[in-house]
């Protein structure tokens, strides 16, 4: 990678509730240590609600944020997000998307030297880079998570041969590349991300981590084994999967011949 190249984290902000500020409050030394630079993206829901935490990220140039605007799918809000990062930085910066409430709990638990240890390793020759959930991490989810979300992971590599995740938490890319795969970006809710995944899945490769355990019960200073519970009894929490997982099951039956359009770096 080029000595000049920067690292930098790109990272949607939903907060209406107030409840990550403390968290990044906490975790800011650890960001500065990994990253150069930190994209924010607010929903108008958290940025209504919460002003003194967006006057207290904007007092830090480390922070870039920008706003959404209303009645915006999230699929839109993270394409804006991801598109203004792309074009605020150089070609060969390496941009880790991901997000906040899973960075808080690497970062504030047992998973800290781990999670450093990953991003730090990461150069750009390394990129396009996919951390996924090990099975370490996915016993720790609820298991209608993990069934609702292996439907695509296992219909993908049927398709592929490749185990991939279309509803990632972490990819590392470079900015020249995040730029040239987003036009080719239509979804407007969270099945954004497989397509993401469709365009980069020749190229791209993977790590399984045990950081991308669930962080829910940290967050929330719960019961895990309660919450999980809850969660694997909860309709409500399986129709809120199937709602992205059954656009992605579409996305990949659409793919003509098992063999999308990717796109290859130049």
């Amino acid at each position: 990678m080029d000595k000049s190249a920067l690292t930098v984290v790109v990272m949607p902000y939903h907060d209406p509730e107030g409840e990550m500020v403390r968290h990044l409050e906490v975790i800011l030394p650890d960001l500065k240590h990994m990253f150069r630079r930190t994209f924010v993206g607010v929903t108008p829901a958290t940025s209504a609600a919460q002003p003194a935490a967006i006057e207290w990220l904007a007092a830090d140039p480390f922070f870039d944020i920008t706003y959404r605007e209303p009645d915006t799918g999230v699929g839109e809000q993270f394409h804006t997000l991801y598109a203004y990062a792309a074009a605020a930085c150089d070609l060969s910066d390496v941009l880790h998307l991901c997000f906040i409430d899973r960075v808080a709990y690497a970062l504030e638990t047992v998973h800290h030297s781990a999670f450093m240890k990953d991003v730090l390793a990461v150069r750009g020759m390394d990129t396009p880079l996919m951390f996924l959930r090990s099975e370490v991490a996915w016993r720790t989810h609820p298991q209608n998570y993990h069934d609702i979300e292996m439907m695509a992971t296992r219909t993908g590599k049927w398709l592929f041969g490749k185990t991939l995740d279309f509803a990632w938490c972490h990819l590392v890319i470079q900015a020249g590349l995040l730029r040239e795969i987003l036009p080719s970006v239509k979804n407007t809710d969270i099945s954004m991300l497989a397509e993401m995944t469709l365009l980069l899945r020749d190229e791209l490769v993977s790590k399984d981590v045990d950081w991308l355990a669930w962080e829910d019960p940290f967050l929330l200073s719960c019961d895990a084994i309660q919450l999980k519970v809850e969660r694997e009894n909860s309709a409500q929490e399986t129709r809120k999967r199937l709602a992205y997982i059954v656009p992605t099951l579409q996305l990949l039956m659409d793919v003509p011949g098992n063999s999308s359009p990717t796109i290859r770096r130049r």
